[in-house]
């Protein structure tokens, strides 16, 4: 295994009552904000549970950089604003990428 594999990491949690409308209008500015302090966010997805709960979806190119990114995320101001919407977390978890498929991709 490559040290160099893309991981992604899933976040499953509910939100406070009423707080979907803000949860998601602020999510491009907390993301460009996640973006701008860790580059090795490669893409995100919100996702929103037929029980109503949620799981986020972030794309890293490396385990250093999700690991690290998760344990410095509070500093950022817009992530913690961000989580005061959250009223449960299920907790995150990292998985490798062992093989991907992307269009347009050399090797695709």
């Amino acid at each position: 295994m490559s040290n160099e594999s893309n991981v992604i990491e899933l976040a499953r949690f509910r939100i406070l009552d009423g707080a979907e409308r803000l949860l998601v209008s602020e999510r491009p500015r907390m993301i460009e904000a996640l973006h701008r302090r860790f580059p090795g966010c490669l893409g995100a997805y919100l996702t929103k549970e037929d029980d109503g709960s949620w799981l986020d979806v972030i794309v890293w190119r490396s385990r250093e950089e999700a690991d690290e990114a998760a344990r410095m995320i509070t500093t950022i101001p817009e992530c913690a604003a961000w989580f005061g919407h959250i009223s449960e977390s299920g907790g995150i978890r990292h998985v490798e990428v062992v093989d991907a498929w992307v269009p347009g991709r050399a090797g695709s």
